[in-house]
């Protein structure tokens, strides 16, 4: 079967027409129902359902990473908040004189912090193609460097996780000066539009709920497409045997340098997609207890699958929202119990167990190592 026609697979189709139901309903169900009717789903739950989309989104991108390259990144969330920084930016940039100090150019805590010029890094951003532009550059730059400097060096495993978990958090402690000129503690907020579209209209609620899903559709095939190929054999070959894969003659460095960089482009796309339906970005999103959160989101789903990576995004944050709001004190301590729960009695995931209960087993990408694979290249290498 070529990688063509195995690119989207049983799963994956249920993935992409339910994403597409999803993205049709909200909408209907939003601006075509009246509000009186108990049909009618409020302009508040868009926002949140697009917020849970943008999670899948950095799940999937984890997931490529984590389920196929053996990658445990426990800083992705700072490629998520390096893209929502640079949308946040650019909607900065359209307040312009309504702020409430009124200055043209300089964003209102500039004019608090007593600036009088805009900082070099913040030139382009009134221009939208210059922010989304940035949006994939800046974390893409950062994961290609980072992952060249620590996959060159052979750093792998645990100490590879504490190395990107020292990385979100040392930016984290760089954005919350005020120095940085990115508002600190406060972050960036008080937005007004996005191309002429007020950012709280229902309209824009809608659109940007119905982009999102399109990103995620998007995401996971893209994610798909470089799993399925040969190269996501060597990938996975590099995850299950790596100094094997070296000695067959391939550079186990570069597979794992793009896909991390791909991965946090993902990321980086899942940030900007998130803040104009929040309204905020700070430097809390940094906060390594997010990038955590988010392993566990995947590990929920089933690690390997991309699907599950989005749907244990989704079911997670919202059992989150659930109980934070009956009980606030108790929902880490769940968190807590959920990931347990999942490592020791479902190693796989939800979506992981489902598919090898249904007899394909091969359909997700297995978590114990397949010695079949490093053989099947040498004998590609040998024809070659």
């Amino acid at each position: 079967m070529s990688p063509r026609s195995r690119l989207i697979d049983p799963k994956g189709w249920i993935f992409l027409a339910a994403l597409g139901a999803f993205c049709v309903a909200v909408p209907v169900l939003n601006l075509v129902v009246p509000e009186g009717s108990g049909l009618h789903l409020p302009t508040y739950l868009v926002a949140l359902f697009g917020k849970y989309l943008a999670y899948a989104l950095l799940a999937v991108s984890l997931d490529l990473v984590w389920g196929y390259c053996g990658i445990l990144s426990l800083g992705h969330g700072a490629f998520f908040a390096l893209g929502g920084y640079a949308m946040g930016m650019y909607l900065m940039r359209q307040i312009g004189p309504r702020g409430v100090y009124g200055n043209p150019v300089l964003p209102d805590f500039m004019v608090f912090l007593n600036y009088k010029e805009l900082p070099w890094y913040w030139y382009g951003f009134d221009h939208f193609a210059f922010a989304a532009l940035m949006v994939l550059l800046v974390p893409g730059l950062l994961a290609f460097v980072f992952g060249w400097l620590a996959f060159r060096s052979r750093v792998t495993g645990v100490y590879l996780s504490i190395i990107t978990q020292a990385l979100t958090y040392a930016l984290m402690l760089a954005f919350f000066r005020n120095d940085m000129g990115l508002g600190g503690n406060n972050g960036l907020t008080d937005f007004k539009d996005l191309l002429g579209f007020s950012v709280q209209s229902q309209n824009f609620r809608v659109g940007i709920f119905v982009a999102t899903g399109v990103a995620l559709a998007l995401g996971y095939l893209i994610a798909r497409f470089m799993t399925v190929s040969a190269y996501g054999k060597i990938l996975i070959a590099v995850r299950d045997a790596e100094s094997r894969t070296r000695f067959l003659g391939y550079r186990p460095e570069h597979y794992k340098t793009l896909a991390f960089t791909v991965s946090a482009m993902m990321a980086g796309v899942a940030g900007a997609l998130y803040v104009p339906q929040v309204g905020i970005i700070n430097p809390g999103e940094f906060a390594p207890g997010n990038s955590i959160e988010a392993v566990i989101w995947v590990a929920v789903g089933g690690r390997g699958t991309l699907v599950g990576a989005a749907l244990g995004a989704v079911l997670v944050n919202y059992a989150k929202t659930v109980l934070t709001g009956a009980m606030p004190d108790a929902w880490l301590f769940a968190l807590g119990a959920l990931f347990v729960v999942v490592t020791l009695f479902l190693p796989r995931g939800l979506v992981g167990t489902a598919v090898e209960r249904l007899g394909g087993r091969r359909a997700a990408a297995k978590l114990p190592p397949e010695p079949a694979i490093a053989p099947k290249l040498a004998e590609e290498g040998q024809g070659s």
